[in-house]
């Protein structure tokens, strides 16, 4: 089964819509769209793990301690892709394109990956 994605409040709506564009079969909601805007990371990484969803976030500095900590305590955690602020729009819509595409969301569980990919 192809990765399910949620886009979080600091992800670019230009990049989903990118992202939506370039690979039709995409599935990426925005926490906007599902009503997680105000919560908090450990309620936004159980929202994704309730509904088997991966996170792609900018917030490189609590999201991966909420994430790994998940892992620790033995919780589920669908993954979680970091995009730190210097990677372009361009680049976060291609390597989000490539994951789409070429990899299955078993192989992102209790991972926390960094883009770019490269």
């Amino acid at each position: 089964m192809t990765p399910r994605f949620l886009a979080d409040e600091n992800i670019d709506q230009d990049i989903v819509l990118g992202l939506r564009r370039r690979v039709k079969h995409v599935d990426i909601v925005r926490v906007q769209e599902v009503g997680l805007r105000t919560l908090d990371d450990p309620a936004v990484l159980q929202w994704a793990a309730d509904h088997g969803r991966v996170l792609i976030t900018r917030d490189i500095r609590t999201m991966p301690t909420f994430a790994h900590q998940r892992v620790a305590a033995g919780q589920s955690m669908p993954g979680v892709i970091i995009l730190p602020a210097p990677v372009s729009m361009a680049t976060a819509i291609e390597d989000l394109s490539l994951v789409a595409d070429a990899s299955r969301a078993d192989e992102w569980i209790g991972l926390v990956a960094y883009l770019p990919l490269r």
